[in-house]
């Protein structure tokens, strides 16, 4: 029976509990996605606050996969000396940190991506704010080869590990995705064809990573969506990387347009409202060998230890709850079993919005009334 604060192991890599940081922006980046210290800062303390796996916030390979504002970039090795700072700020703290690399896609604007965004399928659907291009095949190779240069650099500046984001809507779901993916060639039509180009950013990535680096992917169980990636394709594409070698598979769900089940849901209030994508994990872990990770609405220590007990996942992952206590784990590590103090009202991206960078804006308020 699995425990929440015991060491595991995913290809090498040493963890020293299962509660792993999901990936979310922080807004603290500067405008062409250079890293700062106010970012450095913000994993130190999840370091510090014994977080077992920090996975980054989603990180560019090419800027015009830009979406929100100072969002972290990892397109050129002009950030060399600040990712390495970045990495030894977690290390030296005894943390460990997974680089989440990414491209929007259709779901970015002319405005962010300094271009007509690109897509599988010049399509109109609510998920995307305007109409892209279809991607050409030079564009498919151009930018695969840009996710093996974003993992080669990540490996080189000291990350522990790389995460491909194949889910909430982004350019690799955008593919998987009957909805979005309405191409005719070697890359649309049946699951087998919409998953070619996941799997060739896969084989990239580990080519140039070599077999001894962890390669994780974040992958969409359901797109909440009609028409959009169902449950029994996202089984289908994690046998596929599974049996291809990948080394943890993090399940999430949703859209920014699957309305009330989108990736970041608010009024979390009771045990029954937490682990909102647990069935979705349980029926890829039941198909592959891999370490599963879930994602969604975690917030009490035993929803946590039951999922664990059960073997239902083998990484319980949070976002929300450590902008508000990034020593979360290490309160329960101390014995304070009480939930995590997240209310879930999204109110920390707020700032971010503004150029201040993600907080919880219930606790700073809370600290200005005393």
């Amino acid at each position: 029976m699995s425990t929440l604060f015991e060491k595991t192991t995913i290809n090498g890599l040493v963890l020293e509990n299962r509660l792993v940081r999901s990936a979310t922006w922080e807004g603290m980046c500067d405008d062409d996605g250079r890293p700062t210290p106010q970012l450095d800062s913000c994993y130190n303390d999840m370091a510090l606050g014994k977080v077992g796996l920090i996975i980054s916030g989603y990180t560019f390979v090419r800027p015009d996969g830009k979406q929100l504002p100072k969002k972290m970039g990892i397109h050129t090795d002009d950030f060399a000396v600040d990712m390495k700072r970045l990495t030894a700020a977690v290390h030296d703290a005894g943390g460990k940190i997974c680089l989440q690399i990414v491209h929007a896609g259709g779901q970015t604007s002319s405005a962010s991506a300094g271009r007509q965004p690109l897509a599988p399928s010049a399509v109109e659907v609510d998920q995307f704010p305007e109409k892209p291009a279809e991607m050409t095949l030079q564009d498919i190779d151009e930018i695969i080869t840009a996710f093996a240069q974003a993992a080669g650099r990540a490996k080189e500046y000291g990350f522990d590990a790389v995460q491909l984001h194949g889910a909430h809507g982004y350019l690799i779901n955008q593919f998987l995705s009957p909805l979005t993916n309405r191409r005719v060639d070697e890359y649309g039509g049946s699951i087998e064809k919409r998953c070619r180009f996941l799997m060739e950013i896969y084989r990239a990535v580990r080519k140039c990573v070599g077999n001894n680096y962890p390669v994780m992917v974040k992958l969409n169980g359901d797109d909440f969506l009609d028409g959009g990636l169902q449950e029994a394709d996202a089984v289908y594409a994690a046998k596929l990387l599974d049996q291809s070698g990948i080394d943890a598979i993090e399940v999430s769900g949703g859209t920014p347009a699957s309305g009330e089940k989108n990736p970041i849901r608010v009024k979390i209030k009771t045990a029954e409202q937490e682990a909102y994508n647990l069935g979705l994990a349980e029926h890829i872990k039941k198909e592959v060998s891999c370490p599963v990770m879930v994602v969604g609405g975690f917030r009490s220590l035993e929803v946590i230890e039951k999922v664990l007990g059960d073997g239902t996942a083998d990484y319980i992952s949070l976002a929300r709850p450590l902008v508000r206590e990034p020593d979360l784990a290490r309160r329960w590590m101390d014995g304070d079993r009480s939930p995590a103090r997240c209310i879930s009202c999204n109110g920390c991206f707020k700032p971010g919005l503004k150029g201040e960078g993600i907080y919880c804006v219930v606790k700073k308020k809370e600290q200005e009334e005393k």
